[in-house]
């Protein structure tokens, strides 16, 4: 295993000599109020929301294309000028610094030093955790000659200023929307409007960039605006006010693309001796809390403790969670994993250079499989958390599609686009299930909670212009009942439950009509049967449920479709305009006998109709009511989530299981990376099934090694008792992502790796939760 980077201590850091040699590295640094990424070159963003930029948006691409970065430049004379990060058109120069990095639990740490130049800098950058909406960074620079140097320090950071849709949309026209404050420390822009042609509002934020040097002096020289700081012939990565040493002018400053450029009076350095300078990089809503982060972290003291301070609840989270495995490697990687679900809470699953879609904000799988790593690390919150998380359900059986800031606020769908996914009434019973496991906390599925209401009905089949708020609260075990027993009627021609508009894998988006999924058929089949277990150990003689779900109790000849879809579609019509309110009494015994029957159905349904000639199971039907997975056109189709799902859900018996281990080992086993494919090359695009096909083979959900799936394969192979060829799947992932050289990755479990077994999307995925919950539960 080729690794670029070494830990360093206990707490998880680590040396990174070679980081400034991939530009698409990018580190998170956050508290709950600002979200940052930074690179080694101090690329990347930092924002407080979708609306609310302080540095322009930073995708993947733009840490390479962009000139936008957290710069501090050097000015000796004409003939030697340094940028102190390497962002800058003298190659030359750049070429014979001698680079490192540094970082941590979440602290990021470069330097550079330059012999010519006769300098070493050492930047400090961090998001103090004690919440304050700021990212702190601490330049250090120290003379590494023989001789006197006497130099100009310049900070150079951009100020954008306003939401991530005017990066395109209107970006002129907002620049005229800035309103420039020259503060004492540095520059603040307020924007008149935050502009959005839907309707504007009122901007509240302030955007600043202050700084000081360690001795608590401020800036001599202020350059508000790009024009003014780069010239007409210059840019950020050669300005001409630093290239010719030129003072701001008197120009006006309103209404252009702002600026924090804070040059500093001249200093003279003996050999050996050092100065700093601390800038603060972020977006308040009141001026006041500005003149309180200048007053709280005005000197070099007060910034390492708060260092330390952040350190500290890092680690403490990091260690919320036990490392499975005595190995000092494995246990520094398990850190960083530890905290990926916290990070996504914060940064929700767009606000990082990979995730360059969506406003922000988590969807309804992911608030579930969060929780796992909550309830994993014993935090006290998570008991209120599931309560509030099952008023995102409509009394049709789906769900809210994201989740909004404050507890128990949910929105239908990001783009406004009504959209079912099948998987979703899977999540909130394993995520429920695993908390009263670990608490016995059974009387929380006696808790009542509302249901969420909009116009979307049927499954976002209709909308009702005329919807209302749901007043009625239920139960958290109405709302499991619900959710399961609505789905076992949404079937489709072959009998298993409808695609919609996608399962857990999001790429298998173009099947609504007749699409099924036999894999997630396999998991609402256990969830039927858990949900037996649950109330049987509940110790209740009845339940209350809503009188309308009567329509789907009871039994009924299970062979036949439209009968199915007749009483699911009658059930529809009855909650269309809502719930009555009233209620009925139901007998634990006759409702265990029902779900058990229904579960017993689906599995022998499945097992009859699905298991393949070829040693595996068929997990999908498309568009046209094909088979999707066995031997088609000469080629073998398989994918691991249909494997996945009849093993963990028991579908697949133990003499399956084996066959499966030797199939997924076979045809999906990557012998080069030593990883597991999501599916195997189907050889072309499916437009009757999914736009992952559309994707080039080995990337994304077409084939790449998906972290998430290849987890829940070893829980999967675990649980039935094949604990070898489990850990084996899980520990694959530890050694693809440590394998550095080719993964070109920080330390953490990213959402994939690609064909050539880089590592992509870090940080904010799903798959951390699962792994944490594996190592904890299931590994030995």
């Amino acid at each position: 295993m080729k690794k670029m980077f070494k830990f360093i201590d206990s707490a998880a850091s680590f040396n990174f000599p070679q980081a400034n040699k991939i530009r698409t590295l990018y580190f998170p640094l956050c508290n709950e109020r600002i979200f940052s990424s930074i690179t080694p070159y101090l690329c990347g963003d930092i924002k407080s929301g979708q609306d609310s930029f302080l540095l322009p948006p930073a995708s993947r691409i733009d840490l390479v294309n962009s000139r936008a970065s957290r710069n501090f430049w050097v000015y000796i004379n004409k003939e030697k000028v340094w940028s102190a990060t390497g962002v800058s058109k003298d190659l030359k120069s750049l070429q014979k610094d001698n680079f490192n990095l540094e970082a941590g639990l979440l602290w990021h740490k470069i330097t550079r030093e330059n012999k010519g130049i006769g300098l070493k800098s050492e930047i400090l950058s961090f998001v103090p955790s004690s919440k304050e909406p700021v990212e702190l960074m601490q330049v250090t620079l120290t003379n590494t000659s023989s001789k006197k140097i006497k130099f100009i320090p310049t900070a150079a950071i951009p100020i954008y200023a306003r939401g991530a849709n005017n990066i395109r949309d209107h970006r002129h026209v907002t620049s005229l929307l800035q309103r420039i404050i020259l503060h004492k420390f540095g520059v603040i822009s307020k924007p008149t409007l935050s502009f959005n042609e839907a309707g504007h509002k009122p901007n509240r934020n302030y955007y600043f960039v202050l700084g000081w040097d360690e001795r608590g002096v401020a800036p001599k020289y202020l350059y508000p605006v790009q024009e003014m700081f780069c010239g007409e012939a210059g840019d950020l990565e050669g300005p001409e006010a630093i290239l010719e040493n030129k003072f701001p002018g008197k120009n006006n400053i309103q209404g252009k693309e702002a600026m924090g450029a804070l040059r500093f009076k001249a200093r003279e350095l003996g050999p050996g001796r050092s100065c700093a300078y601390i800038l603060a990089l972020g977006i308040a809503q009141e001026s006041r809390e500005i003149t309180g982060i200048i007053k709280k972290f005005s000197n070099i003291k007060k910034v390492r403790l708060s260092l330390e301070e952040t350190k500290a609840f890092w680690l403490k989270k990091a260690n919320s969670v036990n490392s499975p495995i005595r190995d000092k490697d494995f246990n520094n990687w398990f850190k960083w994993v530890s905290i990926q679900p916290l990070l996504r809470k914060f940064f929700g699953c767009s606000f990082l250079p990979d995730f360059d879609y969506g406003k922000g904000g988590r969807g309804w799988r992911d608030l579930w499989q969060d929780c796992l790593g909550l309830i994993l690390s014993g935090s006290k919150e998570v008991r209120g958390m599931l309560i509030n998380n099952f008023q995102g359900v409509r009394v049709d059986g789906s769900n809210a599609t994201i989740i909004g800031n404050k507890p128990g606020e949910f929105i239908a769908d990001r783009n406004d686009i009504s959209r079912v996914w099948m998987d979703h009434g899977i999540w909130p019973l394993l995520t429920t299930e695993f908390y009263i496991n670990k608490t016995n906390d059974t009387g929380i599925l006696f808790e009542k909670t509302g249901y969420f209401s909009d116009q979307f009905v049927f499954r976002a089949g209709k909308k009702n212009r005329d919807w209302k708020p749901c007043s009625y609260k239920g139960t958290l075990l109405e709302h499991l009942v619900l959710e399961n027993v609505s789905q076992f009627y949404n079937v489709g021609s072959h009998n298993h439950i409808r695609l919609e508009g996608a399962d857990w894998n999001d790429g298998l988006d173009m099947a609504v009509e007749h699409g099924e999924s036999v894999a997630f058929s396999c998991m609402y089949a256990n969830n039927l049967k858990k949900l037996a277990q649950l109330i049987r150990i509940s110790g209740r003689k009845e339940i209350v449920l809503f009188s309308e779900m009567a329509t789907l109790l009871g039994s009924c000849d299970y062979d036949n479709i439209r009968l199915k879809q007749k009483k699911l579609f009658e059930y529809f019509a009855r909650v269309e305009n809502g719930l009555s309110g009233k209620t009925v009494s139901v007998k634990c015994t006759a409702l265990i006998k029902d779900l058990e029957s229904k579960a017993k159905w689906i599995f022998e349904h499945i097992r009859s109709k699905e298991w393949l000639p070829q040693g595996f199971f068929n997990g999908y039907y498309d568009n046209d009511k094909k088979r999707v997975e066995g031997r088609i056109g000469g080629r073998i189709q398989m994918m691991l989530a249909s494997q996945t799902f009849a093993v963990m859900s028991g579908a697949a018996e133990d003499w399956q299981v084996k066959k499966i281990i030797a199939n997924v080992d076979k045809h999906l086993f990557d012998k080069k990376l030593k990883g597991y494919r999501l599916n195997t090359d189907f050889g072309g695009e499916q437009h009757n099934l999914g736009r992952a096909f559309s994707f080039a083979y080995g990337e994304k959900e077409n084939g790449a090694i998906f972290s998430h799936m290849v987890v829940m394969y070893a829980y999967a192979l675990i649980s039935r008792g094949f604990a070898k060829e489990g850990r084996k799947a899980l520990l694959s992932l530890y050694g693809l992502a440590r394998n550095s050289l080719k993964s070109k990755i920080y330390p953490c479990l990213p959402e994939y790796f690609d064909a050539q077994g880089r590592g992509m999307y870090s940080y904010l995925t799903g798959s951390a939760s699962w792994f944490l919950f594996v190592c904890q539960n299931r590994f030995f």
